[in-house]
């Protein structure tokens, strides 16, 4: 007899003695899954009363506030990926280069005034430029009117209008909203080309794959138009989505009445009022009745200076920035124009009020 044999092997191989002892072996996802539980019930015997009906109550906060800043700006997130749309398919580059000039102060100011026509916050501003840029829009036109056009455009004047009626408060805030507008716009002129701080896959222009044709008809145009609003929303979209939830989890869980109460001095207030606009995240058609919240409390500098930096820089509109030009223009982006507002402020705090 074979020693094989011996060990109950049969001639095709079979072993049923190994078979029977080898014992069955649990999956590391099903161990590491029993861990997990095991780890998040012991920490939740450890929190103490209370602690869940807390954590719910902050939930639901944080729900709230995200839907409230997402569905705020949504609407016009859609009008700037619209007018983006339009701007493709009705405008050329032979156009673009005839309504804006090419010298650099001139295409500043006149990047700044563009603001003026086109009704787009902080949100839609960012996809409509893009698109400019892509059509030939000088670079200093283009940041100008990135920076200047959620303050500039109609509906915002307006409802500046309605919250603190037609005096200082709008005259300073659409002035200095101007100014810094302008000045950032002359700054990036010395970078030349607008490729130079475009993202390297915008400046590719990889993206575009809907064109207009020289003999397509109106309707021809306009349904290419939607289909790049469509490409345009979905594709910043889902930024405005991570920056309405970075926003929304610093306001719920950061309380604001801390930040408040040390922001009584003339230079504190304005600190506090340039990082509560960062925080807040409010879309620019209607900070202005939350900035009116803030005027028993603020100095006049600093409520000026929530009104100028806010739409130009929170947390949304710079994720959406991080997602066009490269991080170098965007610390230049963020930082001149919270630097010319935090002293806009001061000026106002110790010289003029």
């Amino acid at each position: 007899m074979e020693f094989t044999s011996l060990l109950g092997r049969s001639s095709s191989g079979y072993n049923p003695l190994v078979q029977t002892t080898t014992p069955n072996r649990l999956s590391r996802n099903t161990i590491l899954f029993v861990l997990l539980a095991v780890l998040t019930a012991v920490s939740a015997s450890l929190l103490p009363n209370g602690a869940f009906t807390w954590l719910w109550d902050r939930l639901n906060v944080f729900a709230t506030v995200f839907l409230g800043i997402f569905v705020e700006a949504v609407p016009y997130l859609l009008l700037g990926t619209f007018g983006s749309g339009l701007v493709e398919v009705f405008v050329d580059r032979d156009q673009m280069s005839r309504w804006v000039s090419n010298r650099p102060a001139a295409a500043a100011i006149s990047g700044a005034f563009m603001g003026m026509i086109f009704p787009v916050c902080e949100c839609g501003v960012v996809p409509l430029t893009r698109r400019l840029f892509k059509k030939g829009l000088p670079l200093s036109a283009g940041i100008s009117f990135l920076l200047a056009a959620p303050v500039l455009n109609p509906i915002v004047i307006l409802s500046t209008a309605s919250a603190f009626g037609w005096g200082q408060m709008l005259f300073w805030r659409f002035t200095i909203s101007l100014i810094i507008a302008v000045t950032v716009g002359l700054v990036f002129s010395a970078q030349g080309e607008a490729g130079e701080v475009l993202r390297p896959v915008l400046a590719g222009d990889e993206h575009d794959h809907i064109h207009a044709e020289a003999g397509d008809s109106v309707r021809e145009k306009i349904r290419k138009a939607l289909l790049i609003t469509v490409d345009e929303f979905f594709d910043m979209g889902r930024y405005l989505i991570i920056g309405s939830l970075l926003a929304a989890g610093l306001q719920t869980f950061i309380a604001q009445s801390s930040l408040l109460a040390i922001g009584s001095g003339p230079l504190l207030s304005v600190l506090i009022m340039l990082l509560l606009a960062v925080i807040l995240s409010i879309c620019s058609t209607v900070d202005s009745f939350v900035a009116l919240g803030f005027t028993g409390v603020f100095s006049f500098g600093a409520v000026l200076s929530f009104l100028v930096f806010g739409p130009m820089v929170d947390i949304k509109s710079t994720i959406m920035y991080l997602q066009v030009f490269k991080r170098r223009a965007v610390t230049y982006i963020v930082a001149i124009p919270f630097m010319m507002s935090l002293i806009a402020g001061l000026v106002f705090n110790y010289f003029v009020k």
